[in-house]
């Protein structure tokens, strides 16, 4: 799947979704806001009502040419995180992803939920909200509490109070160190 994707399923936080967003295209990185159900709307786990710019069931899911640049971002929250996990096909799409070299990020209960369905995790740092750590640490993954960590091909963010910082970790993959740090000044972060 190439390009920057979002992918929002009834329930999600929406500051995970939202800031991360908001971060990307304070760098000109253009996002889309898929959803996974075939609605224009998608409402957050605080009853905010989001458009989304895709459907899950009309977007080109193909892995081919994918590379590092090309990132699959899922946000937490309940019940969006179970939606996102349980949707065979989004997953099925993220394993494709992944294996092509794209990148993958998430956040919050995401780590846990969604990117646990990868088996990659041997030897990787993840960070995530606590709780959620179980799978990827079954299959070898290393939680470690900070805001937000990047470990290969894997973003990591660990609650709604870190989404900017996740937000950061996936400009710097996609557009560099620099443009990053670009963004927090702008944002008085620095």
């Amino acid at each position: 799947m190439k390009g920057v994707n979002i992918f929002l399923a009834d329930g999600f936080e929406d500051t995970e979704a939202l800031a991360a967003n908001d971060v990307l295209r304070r760098a000109g990185i253009r996002t889309n806001l898929i959803a996974i159900s075939d609605d224009p709307f998608v409402v957050s786990s605080h009853g905010i009502t989001v458009g989304v710019e895709e459907f899950l069931s009309d977007a080109d899911m193909s892995a081919e040419g994918t590379t590092l640049r090309d990132v699959m971002v899922f946000p937490g929250g309940m019940p969006g995180t179970k939606n996102l996990a349980a949707c065979k096909p989004l997953v099925k799409a993220m394993k494709a992803h992944y294996a092509a070299g794209g990148t993958v990020a998430a956040i919050c209960a995401a780590p846990g939920y969604v990117l646990g369905q990868l088996d990659c995790w041997e030897g990787k740092v993840f960070t995530c909200f606590d709780g959620c750590e179980e799978l990827p640490v079954s299959k070898g993954g290393m939680f470690v509490p900070k805001p937000a960590i990047t470990d290969g091909q894997i973003i990591t963010g660990r609650s709604a109070g870190h989404a900017i910082a996740f937000g950061l970790e996936i400009v710097k993959r996609v557009k560099g160190d620099q443009e990053a740090a670009k963004v927090a000044h702008s944002m008085f972060l620095d």
